[in-house]
């Protein structure tokens, strides 16, 4: 398994994780009697604060997935996984804080540490496309 591999299973590991914790927090409050299942607002805020930051962070986890799985799935699907190794874990990683960072904290400080972590992602994506292109 290269780390193309463990990239794309992690990011799709830790989806699985924050949805687990999701699905876990709502059957607590519906069988505790604090919520009825089919009451739970798209958002979360209903919930508690801790709820809506679970759910903005599902929702960032599936807008950027194109994205994510798109660059490494290619390198993948191309046998293209040289351009992709030695930034494969850094991606990740930075995945991850970004995740832990928005869980922690909405702090002006805590928001501009995640959209760096986004950043490292971004650019990261960007120039393996490049890479792919040929153009680096």
């Amino acid at each position: 398994m290269t780390n193309t591999h463990i990239a794309l299973l992690g990011y799709i590991g830790l989806f699985l994780l924050i949805l687990l914790i999701l699905a876990g927090l709502r059957t607590m409050l519906t069988l505790k009697g604090d919520k009825k299942a089919n009451s739970f607002a798209p958002t979360g805020e209903d919930a508690g604060v801790f709820s809506q930051k679970l759910v903005r962070v599902h929702a960032n986890m599936y807008e950027f997935f194109p994205v994510y799985g798109g660059v490494l799935l290619y390198a993948i699907a191309t046998g293209q996984m040289a351009v992709t190794n030695s930034l494969a874990l850094i991606f990740l990683g930075a995945r991850v804080l970004q995740v832990l960072t928005h869980l922690v904290s909405t702090s002006v400080m805590a928001v501009q540490v995640r959209f760096f972590f986004f950043l490292v992602q971004f650019f990261i994506a960007g120039f393996w496309l490049l890479k792919f292109f040929g153009v680096l």
